[in-house]
């Protein structure tokens, strides 16, 4: 044990149990790092980099990590393995290799990912809006192809080079604390909401600017944009209803 993978598949699921029918609690995407902890019937207990823990098939893992040379991030590309001289998809956020052709859609290195993405607010909110408008709703899912409210968070700011942690109610103990009333939210700010009696924090929203709000929900069947500038619909009055704390990380 102790190795460092690198996951080979496009979409890799993190499982609660070594069982392929057991809750799938994150994913990680083709060529980002699990460190194997344990080894049981075909499946490795991994940690991602991102620190988060779970099962994962040993079918979704190949490469030692550091055989191999990656260079760029995908925005959503179709690559062709040489050597193989077949094609697959790789979602955004997935880091591909150097010797891959990219075929359709766009990659980008580290260099021009610090100038074409910085870590502003508004450029944050436009990534969300840009790569995760159309996903829908999945338990765990961190890409465009499905995802919860914290895996779109967590993967657009790291597109910005802001590393955050997987789960809402992590993420909502990061950055500093800013006031829940609408005029003190900056763009990139992050809302955190709750409907426990206990105030345990369970959803993630996105500032887009004081009157609009970005997230993944399961109420909304996917990626949602709320405006409060106009008549609120249940939904919405039941979402502010929940609201807990504001954060700002950038």
């Amino acid at each position: 044990m102790g190795a460092t993978l690198l996951v080979a598949s496009p979409v890799a699921p993190l499982n609660a149990e070594p069982r392929a029918a057991s809750e799938q609690v994150s994913q990680s995407v083709a060529g980002h790092t699990a460190e194997i902890l344990e080894a049981r019937d075909g499946w490795r207990r991994v940690r991602l980099a991102d620190g988060y823990e779970g099962w994962m098939h040993e079918g979704y893992l190949g490469a030692v990590a550091a055989s191999v040379q990656v260079v760029r991030i995908s925005l959503g590309c179709t690559v062709r393995d040489a050597a193989r001289g077949v094609e697959r998809a790789l979602p955004f956020g997935a880091r591909v290799p150097r010797d891959a052709e990219i075929v359709a859609g766009e990659a980008v290195d580290d260099a021009e990912r610090h100038a074409r993405f910085p870590a502003t607010g508004s450029a944050v909110a436009t990534s969300a809006a840009r790569w995760f408008t159309g996903t829908s709703y999945q338990w765990g899912g961190v890409t465009p192809w499905g995802a919860d409210c914290s895996g779109m968070v967590q993967a657009v700011f790291a597109l910005h080079g802001v590393s955050l942690p997987r789960d809402a109610r992590v993420q909502a103990e990061q950055g500093k604390i800013v006031m829940t009333s609408r005029e003190s939210w900056r763009p990139g700010d992050l809302l955190f909401f709750s409907e426990r009696a206990d105030g345990r924090i369970t959803h993630v929203a996105l500032v887009a600017n004081a009157d609009t709000l970005m997230h993944v929900a399961i109420g909304r069947g996917g990626f949602a944009v709320e405006r409060l500038d106009q008549p609120l619909d249940d939904y919405t009055v039941g979402l502010i209803g929940r609201l807990r704390s504001a954060r700002r990380v950038l």
